[in-house]
């Protein structure tokens, strides 16, 4: 019985949840249909570990582990193709094509700046400015200090910006 709880607790998740995990992971490592799996993988993890979720708010333990297993899936695809992708950013896809032609330009061009950043940087900004999470829910998500997530978000929105100047994306946004 309580597994059947549980299966119910991770599908009514996965039913919430699982479109912000997706966007996430997918502007983590820019990959379409690796950010699929890795969704999957996440809710399965999340199933299997249900027993160390004591009630803090699931969409946040569910970042947690999502951006956990990222991270892992970063470091083990850390080989030349990553490099070459990090070197010619028009090569790079995040979505389907049929997602990536209704791009718009200014979307395309700060995914690409985003690629370039510090990953503690992108993490903050992905989470507080695309998910839009809380700052409480992103110090949760990255094991961070409130304070720390101010800071970081700060320094990164700053480097952003710098980022898009010298890739020559310049609107009239951005000297406010």
């Amino acid at each position: 019985m309580n597994n059947d709880m549980n299966k119910h607790k991770i599908n009514a998740w996965y039913d919430e949840y699982s479109n912000d995990i997706h966007q996430y992971i997918s502007y983590m490592i820019n990959d379409h249909f690796h950010a699929l799996d890795l969704t999957q993988d996440t809710f399965f993890r999340a199933y299997l570990n249900i027993t160390s979720f004591h009630g803090e708010k699931p969409k946040a333990w569910l970042y947690c582990i999502a951006r956990n297993l990222t991270i892992d899936y970063i470091r083990k695809e850390n080989s030349k193709k990553l490099i070459i992708k990090k070197l010619i950013p028009n090569k790079i896809t995040l979505r389907t094509p049929e997602q990536i032609a209704t791009l718009n330009e200014s979307e395309h061009e700060l995914y690409v700046s985003l690629q370039k950043l510090k990953r503690n940087y992108r993490d903050v900004i992905i989470l507080r400015k695309i998910q839009e999470l809380s700052i409480e829910e992103a110090a949760s998500i990255l094991g961070w200090s409130k304070s720390k997530v101010k800071t970081n978000l700060q320094r990164g929105l700053q480097s952003l910006k710098k980022q898009m100047e010298e890739g020559g994306y310049l609107h009239e946004t951005s000297g406010t």
